[in-house]
């Protein structure tokens, strides 16, 4: 039996980010082996490490496999070549051995130069021009005829993903949180960073559950949109319909608000904020005759935010302004990320994980919710950068709302 090999080579802080244990963990956990032709150690933390290695295994779809996932780690073939492309001989189906995506910052090799993907995020794949130097992404559903899409694992390069160093907010959440003390000391560093943002100019997107509103949390989020902290929302349904409920009501599922009782006949509420806005046709037409005053939906439409509804089969409505096509609701959340420097998502783990799969690794993320299966969830799903906040919706965004309060009195 022949023994089919490649040589590579890892870079950076790969000892204590654990990418070159998890490497060599990865290539006899897929049934090969490897040698180690180099290795130096950095002698501090802030010098980088370094290690080329020949991969072995019995078969070719083997190394090709071993080889796609050590790229996840930053690994570079030695040999270098340009990378493969096939062309697209049906709309929305992709050459057999395409090569699927991580959200880390990649780049292709086009005529002997690297090109970073424009775009980036996991789970599509790269189509390449040539004749332009150009590399980028596309969902499978939106490739033509004609697209040049990479394939195999040659000539791609990725920048693995390195845990932050010192005492930011992002290294700090990754200690145990477990503790109030804990939460709090996150959540003013949470707001120290969307201060910073904010201040450069940059953008902070929010991805928002219903229990925002049920848990009396929603007047929170209207006072940070209104202060330039939110420059974007996404959600569903269920976040909109609640909070024109509360909007026009006082209820959230029918339970005042205010006194935390349930309301008679309160239950058809969120159906009757529905059919109200039905039948003025749009949410802008709402607040322009001055049925809606107030309210997470209020402020965002009456400052232009992108706000970004997709809907679901469970829909009562919908709500206008949901998008019930689900390729166009993902190509609205797409061009959204693109240029967002933080996300912040709470009490939403189906949306909080659509969201996860489309933003760069570059984001910084941060996942609040009651249910530590949902903080947990998006980092194993290849969110690296995403860190998690095990607490009560109405909490944090307290807490949060507080937290800039208290800097920006600090900062006058």
């Amino acid at each position: 039996m022949g023994i089919f090999h490649e040589v590579v080579e890892l870079s950076g802080h790969i000892i204590d980010s654990w990418s070159l244990p998890r490497a060599w963990d990865t290539i006899m956990d897929r049934g090969g082996n490897f040698t180690v032709q180099e290795i130096s150690i950095g002698k501090q933390k802030s010098e980088s490490s370094y290690a080329r290695f020949q991969v072995e295994a019995p078969d070719p779809e083997t190394l090709e496999l071993i080889i796609s996932e050590l790229q996840q780690f930053g690994a570079i073939l030695v040999d270098a070549h340009d990378a493969q492309t096939e062309m697209v001989t049906q709309d929305g189906v992709l050459p057999p051995n395409f090569y699927s995506t991580t959200n880390l910052p990649t780049q292709i090799r086009i005529g002997g130069k690297w090109v970073l993907v424009e775009n980036i995020e996991m789970d599509v794949v790269v189509v390449v021009e040539a004749e332009k130097q150009r590399a980028y992404c596309k969902p499978m559903h939106e490739v033509s005829k004609g697209d040049q899409v990479v394939v195999g694992h040659k000539g791609i390069r990725v920048q693995p993903y390195e845990r932050e160093r010192g005492h930011e907010t992002f290294a700090f959440m990754q200690s145990d949180v477990s503790s109030e003390r804990a939460k709090v000391l996150a959540i003013r560093n949470i707001a120290r960073q969307m201060h910073e943002i904010r201040e450069r100019g940059g953008k902070i997107l929010f991805v928002l559950g219903p229990a925002v509103i049920h848990t009396g949390a929603g007047r929170y989020v209207a006072e940070l949109i209104r202060r330039n902290y939110i420059h974007a929302i996404f959600g569903g349904n269920a976040i909109i319909t609640h909070d024109i409920e509360s909007a026009l009501f006082g209820t959230s599922l029918g339970v005042n608000l205010k006194t935390g009782e349930q309301v008679e006949g309160g239950h058809r509420n969120h159906l009757r904020a529905i059919n109200a806005m039905r039948g003025v046709g749009s949410l802008e037409k709402a607040i322009e005759i001055g049925l809606l005053r107030e309210g997470i939906t209020y402020e965002a439409v009456t400052r232009g935010l992108p706000l970004v509804l997709a809907g679901s089969i469970r829909d009562d409505g919908p709500m206008p302004g949901v998008i019930t096509d689900m390729p166009v609701a993902q190509h609205h959340m797409r061009e959204v990320v693109q240029d967002v420097d933080m996300t912040i998502m709470v009490a939403s783990m189906l949306h909080a994980i659509a969201t996860g799969n489309l933003l760069p690794a570059r984001v910084r993320t941060v996942v609040v919710d009651i249910n530590p299966a949902v903080v947990t969830k998006l980092a194993d799903r290849g969110t690296f950068q995403a860190a998690g906040l095990v607490t009560d919706a109405e909490l944090f965004l307290r807490e949060l709302l507080e937290s800039i309060n208290q800097l920006e009195k600090e900062l006058a």
